[in-house]
């Protein structure tokens, strides 16, 4: 196998947007997240500057990687994530499948660009790939965990084989009940889904051992409802927002985006409103449908982490748990002190992944 630096045969440092969105439509792995629009949306919304690199390797192979970094940032000290938190997953969009000899290449390439550190989420699907580039090379590696749905056979393959038999029964139990899904990516749907959405974040809070306020302050800051309208508007063609309602109220919410694959990624209820209704399985079973409808092939629910709720909520519409890692490249020490002191944090309060 060639090696390294025998792989590239060149670097581009500016990608344009019609070669990024060639790339994209090539990449059968390639989520919503790494569109164009979402790029966009990101930079509207978030306040970053985006620098997009292309890779041209000998085999004939084409990768090209987003890298935000925030406005105004001095040089020294600028922080370059695919994507930044928050905003879902990122990496490479390529041709054809890379090797771990063209990720490593790429890795290297970040590594000598200028700034204070580079952070990057991957793909959980190309886990195996990412951990054999990152070997020894500098790279840190942060372990997470999330589900993934296959979507082959279709969605009658997927609900008859894939979702448990009690999901079946409590979603025809939620259309027996009269509730309906919503599906589009207008203001009233974003409206109605931040109410369920800061309501669920003080659920979550209880749960978690963590104090209310800070709850709400997190998820100001992390998830504003400027943010939620503006994707809508400027994603229409990628986010959809599906709200349940029962007797006219909306009750649940969920958020997916859709490209070549899609991307379970927001949810919120009023779990008393909600009950034993079966409304989520209803909400999902939707929304999995409409992405078997696109033709995607993976239908992503996002991170589980460590929480047994999590695993179990989407284990039972098929979904596999994928081990897999963030990684992240320091010239000086801000994430590594960043994590140190979130996870102090966590400890003092006694937060608990549940």
């Amino acid at each position: 196998m060639a090696s390294t630096e025998q792989a590239v045969t060149e670097v581009v440092p500016h990608c344009t947007a019609a070669d990024w969105d060639r790339i994209y439509a090539l990449d059968e792995q390639a989520l919503p997240s790494q569109s164009s629009a979402w790029t966009n949306a990101i930079c509207v919304t978030g306040g970053y500057a985006l620098k997009r690199r292309k890779y041209i390797f000998q085999d004939g192979t084409e990768a090209a990687l987003c890298l935000f970094s925030k406005n105004h940032s001095i040089t020294p000290f600028q922080i370059h994530r695919s994507p930044p938190a928050a905003w879902g997953f990122g990496g490479p969009i390529s041709t054809r499948p890379l090797s771990s000899e063209h990720l490593r290449a790429i890795l290297d390439d970040c590594a000598r660009l200028p700034g204070a550190a580079m952070q990057i989420r991957p793909n959980p699907l190309v886990a195996n790939i990412w951990s054999d580039a990152a070997a020894g090379s500098g790279w840190t590696a942060l372990p997470r965990k999330a589900h993934v749905l296959d979507l082959q056979g279709g969605f009658e393959a997927v609900r008859n084989h894939g979702f448990l038999g009690r999901t079946r029964s409590h979603a025809r139990k939620a259309e027996r009940l009269g509730i309906t899904v919503h599906s589009g990516s207008g203001a009233e749907l974003v409206e109605e889904f931040d109410a369920l959405f800061r309501l669920s974040i003080l659920r979550w809070a209880r749960k978690q051992n963590e104090f209310p306020w800070l709850a709400s302050l997190r998820g100001q800051i992390r998830d504003p409802k400027k943010k939620f309208l503006e994707m809508a508007r400027l994603c229409s063609d990628v986010v959809r927002i599906m709200i349940a309602r029962k007797d006219g109220r909306a009750i649940a919410g969920i958020v997916v985006l859709y490209g070549n694959n899609a991307h379970y990624t927001r949810g919120a209820m009023d779990d008393q409103a909600v009950g034993n209704s079966g409304t989520n399985s209803l909400l999902q079973a939707t929304a999995i449908k409409e992405a078997c409808e696109r033709n995607c092939r993976y239908y992503h629910m996002g991170e589980s982490g460590e929480s047994a709720s999590l695993t179990a909520f989407k284990a039972q519409f098929g979904a596999v748990g994928h081990a897999y890692a963030e990684y992240f490249y320091e010239h000086l020490p801000v994430l590594s002190a960043r994590k140190n002191i979130r996870t102090l944090g966590k400890k003092l309060i006694g937060f608990r992944d549940v």
